[in-house]
């Protein structure tokens, strides 16, 4: 029975100036040519979440959604820190406006979808005047009236981005 010192000493040491042994793994080589054609593949085959460029702002050089954006967020930060509602509001519309701005004119070029987006801030539209006019004693019943309209503004925004994507599509030239 060997004694653990000389167990130690029986290992086969590689010394530190020499570099490991190279074998050829033909798995390995394999396995990198299948995974780059795969990589190839996909990439060719996915669809890029954007075409093109990003669309021109109808305001020309102008950053005015991210200038609203920016300025709402400061009165929504006014507002919280002194407690106005006013500032609040103001805040919200101000930077919804940005917002809105940005994500429609990406939506219907078929730039980037945004259906989502959309349909939940025409929802909360909907809500908010149905809550401010109707003023039910139970809020919870809006959901009734609020999410089949987010369901519907939802399709009818996926389907004009659809029509502009392909639109877009067609007409930028693929290299």
């Amino acid at each position: 029975m060997a004694t653990p010192k000389a167990a130690r000493r029986s290992r086969k040491r590689r010394s530190a100036g020499k570099a490991p042994r190279a074998v050829r793994s033909e798995r390995r080589a394999r396995v990198a040519q299948s995974s780059g054609r795969a990589a190839r593949e996909q990439r060719q085959g996915r669809s890029d979440p954007t075409y093109g460029q990003r669309p021109a702002s109808p305001f020309g050089g102008l950053p005015v959604a991210e200038v609203a954006i920016f300025a709402g967020a400061i009165a929504l930060l006014v507002g919280w820190l002194e407690q106005s509602s006013v500032a609040l509001v103001v805040g919200v519309v101000v930077c919804a406006l940005g917002v809105i701005e940005v994500t429609a004119r990406e939506h219907f070029s078929g730039y980037r979808s945004h259906s989502t987006l959309l349909a939940g801030m025409v929802a909360v539209a909907v809500e908010t005047g149905l809550g401010v006019v109707v003023a039910p004693s139970n809020r919870l019943l809006l959901l009734i009236v609020v999410i089949p309209v987010f369901a519907a503004a939802f399709k009818v925004l996926r389907d004009r981005f659809t029509i502009a994507r392909q639109a877009r599509v067609r007409a930028i030239p693929r290299g």
